[in-house]
C-alpha cells in the first residue's frame, strides 16, 4: 500500500468540516478558469456530495482528496487544496486527474508536485491502473510543468477549445501510462 502522506502535505478524505473551505473554493472565480465552472455551488449542493464523498471510487467514479499541508512536527496546519480523480473507468483502468492548490501563497513551493506523486502512486500501485489523463489549457504553463515533470506526455491538442475574455485558449490531452503495466 502507498502511503498518503509525503514529507510536507498528505492527502485525506473529505470531511464534514470541509464544507466552508470547499464552498470559498468552489465559489472563487479564479478557480473556475481551471475547472470549467460557470456558476456557483450553494452550500446545499457541497454538502451534499460531502455526504456522498464516503462511496468508493468503484462506486462513484470519481475520488476527490483534500491537501492539507504539515508543519515541523508533522501535525497538519493548513488545508491547501484538492486532488482528484475523475471519470475513472474500472475496465480499461483508467481515469482523469484534476488538482487544485487554492491560495496563490502556497502555490510554487513544490507542495502540488509533492500531491501528485503520492497520487501517482496510489492510483497506480493501490488502483492498479494502467494509466492517467489530464487536460491542461495552453496558457497554464504551470500546470504542463507539472504533469510534464511526472512523465505525462503530450498526446494531442483540442484548438480553441476555452474561451477567455477575449480570446480562444487551446487544451492540451496528456497522458501518462504505467510503467510497471505491461
Amino acid at each position: 500500500m502507498i502511503p498518503l502522506s509525503g514529507e510536507h502535505i498528505k492527502l485525506r478524505a473529505i470531511e464534514p468540516s470541509d464544507l466552508d473551505v470547499l464552498y470559498e473554493w468552489e465559489n472563487d472565480p479564479e478557480n473556475w478558469l481551471v475547472s470549467n465552472t460557470t456558476a456557483p455551488f450553494s452550500r446545499h449542493v457541497l454538502q451534499k456530495y460531502i455526504e456522498h464523498a464516503h462511496q468508493d471510487i468503484y462506486e462513484a467514479r470519481q475520488l476527490r482528496l483534500m491537501i492539507d499541508r504539515l508543519d515541523e512536527t508533522r501535525e497538519v496546519c493548513e488545508i491547501i487544496g484538492t486532488i482528484d480523480l475523475f471519470d475513472f473507468d474500472p475496465l480499461h483502468r483508467r481515469a482523469g486527474v484534476g488538482i487544485l492548490i487554492a491560495r496563490k501563497k502556497n502555490r510554487m513551493k513544490g507542495l502540488a508536485s509533492e500531491a501528485l506523486s503520492i497520487l501517482i502512486g496510489y492510483a497506480f500501485h493501490n488502483l492498479h491502473l494502467h494509466q492517467l489523463y489530464c487536460s491542461v489549457s495552453e496558457d497554464n504553463q504551470s500546470s504542463m510543468k507539472l504533469f510534464k515533470k511526472f512523465g505525462f506526455k503530450e498526446v494531442g491538442k483540442k484548438m480553441d477549445w476555452i474561451r477567455r475574455k477575449n480570446c480562444w485558449v487551446g487544451v492540451f490531452l496528456l497522458q501518462k501510462i504505467n510503467p510497471d503495466d505491461g
